[in-house]
């Protein structure tokens, strides 16, 4: 029952009440004074009715309201009140950080059931942006660890290889030429980290810069893979690549970005490759796909087991078998892949089975003049 509706019966029961009871007892009174006219009970009018009676009547009269008051102020106070102070009880332990403290709302009715309905959902949105705030710090600190760790690695190497040139370890060109090298590609790997702390802190906010520029899918891959070829021949590891689309085929995306999702791809590929294998291969497909694009980027490495795969594009994600944390890595290049592809307006996937390898499918729709008629 709603409050108004509460108050209306209230107000109702405290001004008319004692007039329906007034009337009774007048109307009782009137009957009274009639029969003993009619019997000859009595001399006159004025001695009808005795003190005792009025007296009586007036006790009842009063006792009747004390009641309905005490009833109404007691249903008042629990279906009002009671409710109120318990609301105002779970605002305090909200104020108080905590907010486990619930409210039923099917105890009460009405307005106040709105109030717990709104005190539930400010519950639940509080807890759940508190909860998501832990979440955010303990990921945070993990970020740093692996950052931090990831860091660490190259710096060790290239200060050992620094020192062996200043102390003349490197006595040959061969020596000297492996030595700079080495360094150069530790400070790409650091520098591969700081970027990719740097999306990751932009990604939040959707302040990923992009510049989208139409591409021709042909020369950006054939460029591409030239400048990964480079460096996958120099770790060792094959490169396969194939173009099933036709020479004109266009895209809208920002190169810079695309190439990120390609080069963090192959990174993690070359990260989890088996070692135990003969020799790593990657290999990239380029597919026709009508009106999209589908670009394929698989490895021969461990793979993935089938319960990990749906979660490894999520932040941090690591999985015993693919991305163990002793191979390092901050744990976020996947989660940036997906955010840059969604961002293009295609979306991406995996596939894997263990012992053979994983294949990254990315799909971007093709670019298409519009007719002049359209």
């Amino acid at each position: 029952m709603k409050l108004k509706t509460k108050l209306y019966i209230t107000f109702a029961s405290i001004a008319i009440l004692p007039i329906i009871l007034f009337s009774i007892s007048f109307i009782v009174v009137s009957s009274i004074m009639i029969k003993l006219r009619q019997t000859g009970g009595v001399d006159n009018v004025g001695n009808l009715m005795p003190k005792s009676i009025m007296i009586s009547g007036w006790i009842c009269f009063f006792v009747i309201l004390f009641v309905i008051a005490s009833l109404l102020t007691a249903w008042i106070g629990k279906s009002v009140f009671s409710p109120i102070n318990d609301l105002g009880i779970g605002l305090k332990q909200i104020a108080d950080g905590n907010f486990d403290y619930t409210l039923d709302t099917t105890s009460v009715d009405g307005e106040i059931s709105d109030l717990y309905k709104s005190y539930e959902e400010m519950r639940l949105r509080l807890k759940e942006n508190a909860d998501e705030k832990i979440q955010n710090e303990e990921q945070n600190k993990e970020l740093i660890t692996n950052i931090s760790h990831d860091l660490k690695t190259p710096i060790t190497a290239i200060k050992g290889y620094v020192e062996g040139i200043m102390d003349g370890v490197a006595d040959s060109p061969e020596k000297m030429d492996k030595y700079i090298k080495t360094i150069y590609n530790k400070a790409n790997d650091m520098d591969r980290l700081i970027n990719e702390l740097t999306i990751y802190s932009k990604i939040d906010t959707n302040r990923i810069p992009y510049t989208f520029l139409r591409l021709n899918v042909s020369d950006y891959f054939n460029d591409c893979i030239e400048e990964v070829g480079v460096e996958l021949e120099s770790k060792g590891i094959e490169l396969n690549y194939t173009n099933f689309v036709p020479a004109d085929t266009r895209i809208i995306a920002d190169p810079e970005q695309l190439k990120r999702v390609i080069n963090n791809i192959i990174s993690n590929s070359v990260k989890y490759m088996d070692k135990e294998k003969e020799k790593g291969i990657i290999d990239i497909r380029i597919l026709d796909e009508a009106d999209a694009i589908k670009v394929e980027i698989e490895d021969n490495g461990r793979g993935i087991a089938a319960k990990d795969l749906p979660n490894i594009f999520e932040r941090f994600y690591r999985t015993d078998s693919s991305r163990n944390s002793s191979k390092g890595g901050s744990g976020i290049g996947l989660s940036i892949v997906k955010k840059i592809v969604e961002d293009h307006g295609g979306y991406i996937f995996a596939t894997s089975k263990e012992g053979e390898g994983t294949c990254m499918h990315f799909i971007l729709r093709k670019y298409e003049e519009a007719n002049k008629d359209e």
